[in-house]
């Protein structure tokens, strides 16, 4: 606008001065037709007219009027005395006037001390005048114009800036303030604030951006959901995996642990994570494995035993990541502590072996003794009597065993469920007193009980009477003759949440060394071999007590000292739980 203005006033100033310079120039043309020259003949009269007739012209022509001698010599003026002017024939105008044009020049006039338009024509007249008529007109009133002029641009610039001024603040503040809030909107969905929405009701591209910001923070928003779900769906199986993982990059650093892993190293994720993996040098059979899979970037497997601090069974997995045969990513290790499996797996393997011997044994000794009856070598009715009794032993005592055996397969694979029901205890132990009071009898052995008349306990009575008849009956086969065997019970927490009864069984019996206590609940363990085939058990009365308290949910440990005597303490919960 401004640069707009300084063209129009500079061709309003070209203009004006032009059509002030066609109006000098019909004046002089006017002039060279109309006016009574003189001779030029350097006479103070001459002089006098043509100075005479200059200020007259310009009262008329309201223009200074200069009349010059071809040789540039002033002869009149209408503003100055011609005698005191300076020769004109270099002036600008004059030179182009003596080509045969209008010479036309703005200059400053030391004489009027402002801007003058000059303009000047060669005449040539009948009556003796050679020269030059010239005609000045002061620019000060185009000035004054232009003053004006610029008075009034600036006021309109002005008018037109504050106007221009107030409407781009209206029209900034449409386009910005929106743009801010898309901006800070867009700002907080980079720092992961996938709620912030931008709120705008335009129709415009503005508002479609706004609109376009709102579907991609919906999108992130579902994908992130969708991501988070999903990592913490495999954070949870991590976190729940019976097996160890551990995950190598391609950089040798360990970039995944999960919680089983953690327990079988014995390390915390935040001293695993980020570093390589020869940090597992505490877990030297572990390491060697990593190093030897990252070496081969092939699917390793093996078990190795490890020492930490007591020996464990270890089993390595190893399978390297990639999408193609080219884009190798690290390996995966997962590691499995195999070794209550190996243990399971050895207990059976014994198992079947003690079966096997136990059952051999008395097969061995009724062939043998059928045979020999058989064979017909015995013929004393003492001695066949003797055998037949021998035979009958020993096949009750594999059926016994065979019994037995079956029993803790029933009770291991829990294919015969408890029936729990209220049990009066007295009554129930009186009844089994009652049973292996022959046997202690036999012995001269005291059976002492202690069981308050009011205890009841919820149970499988069968089951507890099986408890009760291998405790007792184990503690009068190994209790000297006329020692004591005594069980008692009382009540644990008696009113509180988890109200339990215990049990003790114990004897004056031959004791259990130290070292067989923790493995007296083995199958087919024995602390004396012969005095237990002596005394006729088969070796897995105790392993079905066990099994029969884990069912009641219920607790069993022993004490024991060599020579004084042994005593069986029972815990079993006074109520259960309704499935």
């Amino acid at each position: 606008m401004l640069a707009a203005g300084l063209s129009m006033v500079r061709v309003f100033k070209d203009s004006h001065i032009r059509a002030l310079e066609e109006n000098l120039v019909r004046e002089i043309s006017l002039l060279e037709y109309t006016f009574p020259f003189r001779p030029l003949d350097n006479s103070p009269l001459m002089m006098e007219y043509y100075t005479r007739e200059a200020k007259e012209l310009e009262q008329r022509i309201n223009s200074r009027v200069t009349f010059i001698a071809l040789d540039g010599q002033v002869v009149g003026d209408s503003e100055k005395n011609a005698a005191d002017m300076d020769n004109h024939l270099n002036r600008e105008e004059i030179v182009s006037a003596s080509q045969g044009e209008f010479g036309s020049v703005i200059r400053y006039s030391e004489t009027l001390h402002e801007d003058m338009l000059y303009v000047a024509h060669k005449v040539y007249s009948d009556e003796g005048f050679d020269g030059y008529i010239r005609l000045s007109m002061s620019l000060k009133a185009i000035d004054e114009g232009m003053n004006r002029g610029w008075t009034w641009m600036a006021g309109g610039l002005v008018i037109l800036f504050l106007a221009a001024g107030l409407l781009s603040y209206r029209i900034a503040g449409g386009l910005t303030k929106p743009l801010e809030h898309i901006t800070r909107v867009a700002n907080r969905i980079s720092r992961l604030d996938y709620d912030a929405r931008v709120k705008l009701e335009r129709k415009d591209e503005i508002g479609q951006l706004g609109f376009a910001i709102n579907g991609m923070a919906d999108s992130l928003q579902q994908q992130l959901k969708w991501i988070r779900d999903n990592e913490d769906l495999m954070q949870s199986v991590l976190a729940n995996m019976t097996g160890g993982i551990v995950m190598v990059d391609a950089g040798g650093q360990i970039a995944l642990v999960n919680r089983e892993a953690e327990r079988i190293l014995h390390m915390r994720a935040d001293q695993l994570l980020g570093k390589p993996f020869t940090i597992l040098k505490r877990n030297y059979e572990f390491m060697k494995f990593m190093e030897e899979g990252i070496q081969r970037k092939e699917y390793l497997q093996e078990e190795r035993s490890v020492y930490d601090p007591e020996e464990r069974m270890l089993h390595f997995d190893g399978v390297p990541m990639s999408e193609d045969d080219e884009s190798y990513r690290g390996m995966l290790f997962l590691l499995q502590d195999v070794t209550d499996i190996r243990r399971l797996e050895r207990m059976r393997s014994e198992f079947v072996a003690n079966v096997s011997h136990e059952l051999k044994t008395p097969i061995a000794a009724v062939k043998g003794f059928a045979e020999t009856l058989l064979a017909g070598g015995v013929k004393d009715t003492e001695t066949m009597r003797s055998f037949l009794q021998i035979i009958y032993d020993e096949a009750d005592r594999l059926n016994r065993l065979i019994g037995d055996i079956l029993e803790l397969s029933k009770i291991e694979s829990k294919r015969a469920p408890l029936e729990y029901a209220p049990i009066h205890l007295k009554e129930l132990l009186d009844s089994v007193v009652e049973v292996l009071l022959p046997a202690a009898k036999k012995k001269s052995i005291v059976l002492l009980q202690e069981v308050p008349e009011h205890l009841f306990i919820e149970g499988d009575e069968d089951r507890l009477r099986q408890i009760f008849l291998n405790l007792i009956s184990n503690a009068i086969s190994y209790t000297l003759e006329g020692g004591r065997v005594r069980i008692a019970a009382e009540v644990l927490n008696e009113g509180g949440e988890h109200e339990a009864i215990r049990f003790t069984v114990n004897d004056t019996g031959i004791g259990i060394p130290k070292k067989d206590l923790p493995r007296i609940f083995e199958r087919f363990y024995r602390v004396d071999k012969a005095r237990s085939r002596g005394s006729g058990g088969t070796g897995l009365g105790l392993s079905i007590v066990k099994h029969l308290v884990d069912l009641h949910r219920g607790t069993i440990r022993v004490e024991s000292k060599v020579g004084e005597g042994t005593s069986f303490i029972l815990e079993l919960p006074l109520m259960h739980p309704v499935e």
